[in-house]
């Protein structure tokens, strides 16, 4: 089985420098590549040396709009130093409108820097969207994108925008949180998703499945609170089969196709 994570944090510091160990048990469910998120400049440094460290690991840089208040005057120009320095992806980059504590203001500019910096590059982008879906879809029509395509990352739109976010180019993943009881919407969104748009996530070390499908229990060392496992990437797997009806095989072989298609060989 060759598992494919279109969407995880693996520097992320929760994890308390066990990334190699967290791979290790990954390498052992057939998780083959999975897409690494850098939030904002301090953490673009790890992800490079995960991904210069792990063949696995390809690396995506962005300024997510939760951070955009930690931003140099340079950002623009070290987010380019990374993107040279590896082949790589862009994200994760987005709008947020539901974070209490964060201001709205300013993220489309950065936004929307960074989606012409992707497609000027064609490389695929990554893109958080909560709460502002009516203006993501405004801007993606208007601004460049990248030919290769988009991933809108625990997509949580409504199904009704589906189809208009499909014919720009968007890919859409699932995470393993959907499987909780109390997410029947976004499943049912998910079953009317085109198959051949399909991707799956973990967001490790973030949206936790349902204890029963939580086949890799973590805990943060320091604080004793609940982690996702990268390696839980296959549970995604059967919980995406059960909810689109497919044999896992058959899963397996077009969410790879999938991958491929938007993130290429890089």
């Amino acid at each position: 089985m060759r598992l494919y994570d279109a969407h995880n944090h693996l520097q992320d510091d929760r994890f308390g420098g066990r990334q190699a160990e967290l791979l290790a048990a990954c390498e052992q469910v057939g998780v083959t590549r999975m897409v690494v998120n850098g939030a904002c400049e301090a953490d673009w440094p790890q992800v490079l040396e995960l991904a210069r460290a792990h063949p696995e690991v390809l690396p995506s840089f962005g300024y997510h709009p939760w951070y955009l208040s930690e931003r140099t005057a340079c950002w623009r120009e070290n987010l380019i130093g990374f993107l040279d320095q590896v082949p790589a992806a862009v994200g994760e980059i987005g709008l947020d409108r539901w974070k209490p504590d964060v201001s709205y203001e300013g993220q489309e500019e950065v936004f929307i820097g960074q989606l012409r910096l992707a497609a000027e590059r064609n490389l695929p982008v990554s893109i958080h969207c909560l709460q502002a879906w009516g203006r993501m879809l405004e801007i993606l029509k208007a601004e460049p994108r990248p030919a290769c395509g988009f991933l809108l990352h625990s997509y949580g739109g409504p199904v009704e925008m589906v189809k208009s976010f499909v014919a720009l180019g968007a890919y859409f993943s699932l995470p393993g949180y959907y499987a909780h009881e109390r997410k029947e919407r976004q499943r049912e969104t998910f079953q009317q998703i085109p198959l051949e748009r399909l991707l799956l996530e973990t967001d490790a070390p973030d949206q936790l499945l349902p204890d029963e499908r939580n086949a890799h229990p973590l805990r943060d060392a320091s604080t004793g609170l609940a982690l996702n496992h990268p390696a839980n990437l296959a549970a995604v797997y059967q919980f995406a089969a059960e909810l689109r009806g497919l044999p896992p095989e058959e899963l397996v072989a077009q969410i790879e196709a999938n991958f491929l298609r938007l993130f290429g060989g890089r």
